[in-house]
C-alpha cells in the first residue's frame, strides 16, 4: 500500500530551462569533476565515478552557476566552486549510505555495497580534499569560508540525526534543525558563493543564500513524504526505507503527536526498537493518512518553497530568475 499524495500546484515546473541556460558551464564543470577524481589508487576513481555518473541531476552545482550567472559574474572561479560543491554533496551520500547501511543510491547498488563501508568512507574524504584544493584556488577567502563552514553545519547535522534516529519524541523544531544542517545547508552555501565571488552586495549575497536554504528545506520534506508516498524507481531508492531505518522524519514527529496511546505504541515498538513485521509499513501509511501528516508535510515544503521564490524578487527579471522559480516548483512537484 502506498499513498501518493495529490498536492495542487500553479506550476509543476521544470529544470529544463535552468539546465539550458547553465549547459556551456555545466559542460566545463562536469570535466573538472572527472579530471580531479583522477589518482593512481584505482579504487577512487572507480568508487568516485560509481556514484558522480550514476544520473543525479546535479541540482546544487547547477545552482552555484546560476547564482554567479544572476549576479553577473565573468569569471571562472565559479566552475571550480560548482565541482567543489558536487564533491561535497557525494562524499555526503558516501558517509550516509555507510551510516544508514543502504543497499541502494539512485536505483542500483550503493558504492558500500560493492566495494565496502571501509572503501566509501575514505574516497568520501578524498573528495572533501580535492574540494577544499579547488575552493584554495579560487582565490576567494570568503567563499572558502562559507563552503568549509558549510561541511562543518553538514557533519553537526548527521550528528544531531543519529542522536535524534529512533527517537519518537522529536520534535518538529528539532527535526527542522537537523534538516537544515544536513541538507539545507549546503544548497544555502552552494548559492551564496555566487554573488559573493561577484562583489555583489551584501543584500545579494544574503537573498541568494535564503533562497538555497528554503529551498533546501523544501526539498527535504518532499523526499520525507516521497519515501512514505512514492514509487521506487522515483525516489531510487525502496519506498519505506526510513522507516526500516528507524529515522524520524516529519511525517512521523506529526503522526507521533497526533496519535493515541495505542498509535505512540505502535510507532516506538517500530521505530525505537525495531521491531518491525510485514504488515507494519503499510499500518505506518495508514495513520499517517488518519492524520493527514503527509499532506501537512508538503503545506509546510510548500511554505519554504514560497519563501525561496520571494528571496528572488530582489533580482530584475530575467530569463535565469524565471529559470530559478521554475526550479523551486519543480522541487516541489516531486510529490505528485
Amino acid at each position: 500500500m502506498a499513498v501518493v499524495v495529490p498536492f495542487e500546484s500553479p506550476s509543476s515546473g521544470s529544470i529544463d530551462e535552468l539546465v539550458a541556460l547553465v549547459a556551456s558551464d555545466m559542460e566545463r564543470v562536469n570535466s573538472t569533476i572527472l579530471s580531479r577524481t583522477g589518482s593512481e589508487v584505482t579504487m577512487i576513481p572507480e568508487v568516485a565515478n560509481h556514484l558522480i555518473s550514476s544520473g543525479g541531476k546535479r541540482l546544487r552545482p547547477m545552482l552555484t552557476l546560476a547564482m554567479a550567472q544572476l549576479a553577473g559574474y565573468t569569471g571562472d572561479g565559479h566552475i571550480k566552486l560548482a565541482a567543489a560543491v558536487e564533491f561535497m554533496h557525494t562524499a555526503t551520500l558516501l558517509h550516509d549510505d555507510v551510516v544508514d547501511e543502504s543497499e541502494l543510491r539512485r536505483g542500483k547498488l550503493s558504492a558500500r555495497m560493492v566495494w565496502g563501508n571501509e572503501a566509501s568512507v575514505l574516497v568520501g574524504d578524498f573528495l572533501l580534499g580535492q574540494a577544499f584544493r579547488m575552493m584554495v584556488e579560487v582565490g576567494s577567502l570568503r567563499a572558502l569560508d562559507i563552503l568549509s563552514a558549510a561541511a562543518a553545519t553538514i557533519a553537526e547535522g548527521e550528528v544531531a540525526q543519529l542522536a535524534a534516529a529512533k527517537n519518537t519524541a522529536t520534535t518538529e523544531d528539532e527535526y527542522l534543525a537537523v534538516i537544515r544542517g544536513k541538507t539545507a545547508e549546503l544548497f544555502a552555501a552552494a548559492c551564496e558563493v555566487g554573488p559573493v565571488i561577484a562583489n555583489r552586495p551584501k543584500a545579494e549575497q544574503t537573498a541568494c543564500r535564503s533562497v538555497g536554504m528554503n529551498l533546501g528545506i523544501a526539498f527535504q520534506l518532499v523526499d520525507d513524504v516521497l519515501d512514505y508516498g512514492g514509487k521506487a524507481a522515483k525516489l531510487g531508492k525502496n519506498v519505506g526505507d526510513d522507516f526500516r531505518e528507524g529515522k524520524i522524519t516529519l511525517p512521523v514527529v506529526l503522526a507521533f503527536r497526533r496519535g493515541s496511546d495505542v498509535e505512540r505504541a505502535f510507532w516506538i515498538r517500530t521505530l525505537e526498537r525495531g521491531e518491525i513485521g510485514d504488515t507494519d509499513l503499510d499500518h505506518a501509511i495508514g495513520l499517517m493518512a488518519k492524520h493527514r501528516t503527509l499532506e501537512d508535510t508538503l503545506t509546510r515544503a510548500h511554505h519554504y518553497g514560497a519563501m525561496a521564490v520571494d528571496a528572488l524578487a530582489l533580482f530584475p527579471s530575467s530569463p535565469m530568475k524565471t529559470a530559478l522559480e521554475q526550479v523551486v516548483a519543480f522541487c516541489l512537484a516531486r510529490s505528485h
